[in-house]
């Protein structure tokens, strides 16, 4: 392309040391010019016609398209948007000028605008709407997206203007968020290796870049794994809720299947395993689901994530740290793998002892059914026994009282009291990318001020990938003219059949405010730059995790906890049910949760990173003294969070670091004598999701809370004895 060529040309006259320094900076000069001119040539006639690279129009500062676009408009999409942010970069380190926080730093937090629009429509492709086409873009392009951003990172010219800003940062009369800023980014390119040899920078890359096409690929094999059904009869289905039997009725049609259709996803397979009597189809419908990934087939994931905590452990060795786990907890509050190590091992015996106890409970109705053990497909369904027993109480019996739509109203009504903003239903007026998507319009109910558009997508559908998340397609910040953000939550409900309610259980309820908490906290961020907006992997999931404790606030159990049919509140006989149960079955639930975080950990400290899969995870587990009952959360062969990026690699951990303070919040609140106190509310909104992370997020809490999260209150949350 004649625009790469003239980069290529500037990039030498960059590099070049035989001219003077007259005519250096002429050449320079012209050759910027030069860069700038084809580029915005180029622009022009690309987003002329390819609409995914185009400005995104209509209300809300501009929203995408979605009706626009389709996937063979991706190739050229990214070559193009890598071609302009480099060209942006060398647009950077060709200035004549000296380095200042306006030329280097502003143009770095503002460079790539384009490319960003591109992943965030193509992050939605490969997460909600995925097919094979989509995924082998994702495979093509995650490698060339890694070397990009390298090209970046490594850039020897432009980390010396970043060097030459932070030796010099006590002199620069900087704001502390720019202060921050500069700390941060210099301290990230250190981190990712801009202080390493041509050669080493060299491996770096082909490290990341293989690291990059392993994602994908694993990404792609556990969603083909997901998206196969479970054939099933009437009479396998026996005690399975009605509403779930109704959706699996309609799968099967879907699907051109006889019966009922079971989709090996979490929504649907935990109320069988919950519910169902059928104890050989519980078996069944199980082993499905925990071995995605580990079935020694096409989908088969094992020999991919070898190869990655290989090569994970080889670019933690190049980069100088003792191991990946090591490096990736540079920038996280925990800092090292210890401190995470110690935060979990304070829980775990406690949790181990409690899953003996509940096990010791439900053998007494296990071997009334000629049960001698209780194996993992079992649990669930005995727990349900001994909470009827126990507690007179069954999630079933609970699930008419949390009708989604009802749900979404209370979420949204309790946002809006805590924190001032005003969401209003708008769907139909802005481009969506799939029928079921509804969106709501979010404003600052004080000023009026628009701050943005929530799509929430709730339904399971093949292409869409399990679980639950929040992501976001802008974020405003002033430096970028505070545009309106564009948030979105996905949840993987199961879609009812025609006409019918969508109950869900008190579980799926907390998950749904979760998600919705991390999109209250991005709406909240008001800061000054774009790397700002973001936050260290154990602080992210503690405001989401505080919003869950709204849910059964009385305000929302008075208004919206209501019964579907009759619009009856909730009988306080069963909401006395539910608090003393409240710490039932937390034996499982940190159980399943911690095994997964340990092994993680685990797997991510060992400095050679040789492992057999398999046998890894069986050993990690009998090395904690693993409960044989149950297993872990997510098995390593489709554990998502750790080799479909390094996200949360080493860093599994994090929700119990983030519970940990989001249990000590919700004492504070408590203890006004009102959840829902302004001078507490507008206290957290203040200190904690307004910041982003434009603050030490340390100090962060202390200015909320006053001192340090104290462990105990995460005890005596889950039942646990404290010291």
């Amino acid at each position: 392309m004649k625009k790469t060529m003239l980069l290529a040309c500037a990039s030498a006259l960059t590099l070049s040391g035989c001219m003077g320094a007259g005519s250096y900076d002429a050449a320079i000069a012209d050759a910027a010019a030069m860069a700038t001119g084809a580029a915005d040539r180029q622009e022009a006639e690309a987003v002329a016609y390819n609409p995914v690279l185009q400005e995104w129009t209509g209300p809300y500062g501009g929203v995408p398209q979605w009706q626009d676009y389709s996937v063979e408009m991706f190739d050229e999409a990214f070559a193009f948007a890598i071609d302009e942010y480099l060209a942006e970069i060398d647009s950077i380190t060709m200035q004549r000028s000296m380095p200042t926080f306006a030329n280097t730093i502003d143009r770095l937090e503002l460079s790539g605008e384009t490319l960003s629009r591109v992943q965030s429509i193509f992050g939605i492709y490969t997460s909600n709407i995925s097919t094979p086409e989509v995924r082998a873009i994702q495979a093509e392009w995650s490698p060339k997206l890694s070397a990009a951003f390298d090209k970046v990172t490594l850039n020897e010219q432009l980390f010396w203007r970043i060097k030459t800003l932070y030796d010099a940062r006590e002199t620069l009369d900087l704001t502390d968020q720019q202060m921050r800023v500069l700390e941060r980014r210099y301290e990230s390119y250190v981190r990712n290796g801009a202080l390493l040899d041509a050669a080493g920078k060299e491996q770096l890359s082909a490290y990341n870049g293989r690291l990059a096409e392993l994602f994908s690929e694993f990404s792609s094999r556990v969603l083909a794994d997901e998206n196969v059904y479970t054939q099933a009869t009437a009479a396998q289905l026996a005690g399975v809720p009605a509403d779930v039997v109704g959706a699996a009725k309609a799968a099967a049609e879907a699907q051109g299947m006889d019966g009922y259709a079971i989709k090996n996803t979490r929504s649907m397979v935990q109320p069988v395993l919950s519910y169902g009597t059928d104890r050989a189809f519980r078996e069944q419908v199980w082993n499905a689901f925990v071995n995605r990934g580990d079935n020694g087939d096409e989908n088969d994931t094992n020999a991919i994530i070898a190869e990655i905590v290989k090569v994970r452990a080889l670019r933690a060795d190049l980069l100088g740290y003792e191991s990946h786990a090591h490096w990736r907890m540079q920038d996280t509050m925990a800092g090292t793998p210890d401190r995470a190590m110690e935060l979990m091992m304070k829980v775990w015996p406690a949790a181990v002892a409690r899953v003996g106890e509940e096990v010791d409970d439900m053998m007494v109705f296990a071997s009334a059914d000629g049960v001698r053990e209780i194996k993992p497909w079992d649990y669930r369904f005995y727990q349900e026994q001994v909470r009827k027993a126990k507690y007179d109480l069954s999630q079933d019996e609970l699930k008419p009282y949390f009708e989604l739509n009802n749900m979404v109203d209370g979420m949204i009504w309790s946002a809006e009291q805590l924190y001032g903003i005003s969401m209003t239903e708008n769907t139909g007026d802005v481009p969506v990318y799939h029928p079921d998507i509804r969106t709501f319009e979010v404003t600052n109910s004080r000023t009026g001020e628009n701050i943005g558009l929530f799509y929430f997508d709730t339904y399971a559908r093949d292409g869409k990938r399990s679980g639950a998340w929040m992501n976001s397609f802008r974020i405003g910040t002033t430096l970028e003219g505070n545009e309106p953000g564009l948030f979105t939550n996905n949840n993987n409900f199961v879609k009812p059949a025609p006409g019918e309610p969508v109950l869900i259980s008190l579980d799926d309820a907390q998950t749904l405010w979760h998600e919705f908490g991390h999109a209250i906290h991005y709406m909240l961020v008001d800061v000054d730059y774009p790397s700002l907006t973001g936050n260290q992997r154990d602080f992210v999931e503690y405001p989401s995790q505080v919003n869950e404790n709204w849910l059964l606030s009385e305000p929302v159990l008075e208004r919206f906890a209501v019964h579907y049919e009759t619009g009856e509140r909730m009988p306080q006989e069963l909401l006395d049910k539910i608090a003393a149960s409240s710490t039932f079955n937390e034996g499982f639930a940190t159980v399943q949760y911690l095994s997964s975080a340990l092994v993680d950990m685990a797997l991510h400290t060992d400095p050679d990173g040789d492992v057999d899969v398999d046998a890894f995870e069986r050993s990690a587990l009998a090395n904690i003294g693993m409960p044989v009952e149950t297993v872990m959360r997510h098995r390593l062969p489709h554990f998502n969070h750790l080799f479909s990026s390094d996200a949360y690699s080493a860093g599994y951990y994090s929700y119990l670091w983030s519970e940990t303070m989001d249990a000590d919040t919700w004492e504070a609140f408590e203890a006004t004598g009102n959840v829902y106190d302004p001078a507490i509310a507008a206290a957290f909104a203040e200190n904690i999701l307004a910041t982003g992370n434009a603050t030490d997020r340390a100090e962060a809490y202390r200015a909320f809370r006053g001192r340090d999260p104290d462990v105990d209150a995460l005890l005596r949350r889950r039942g646990f004895p404290t010291e």
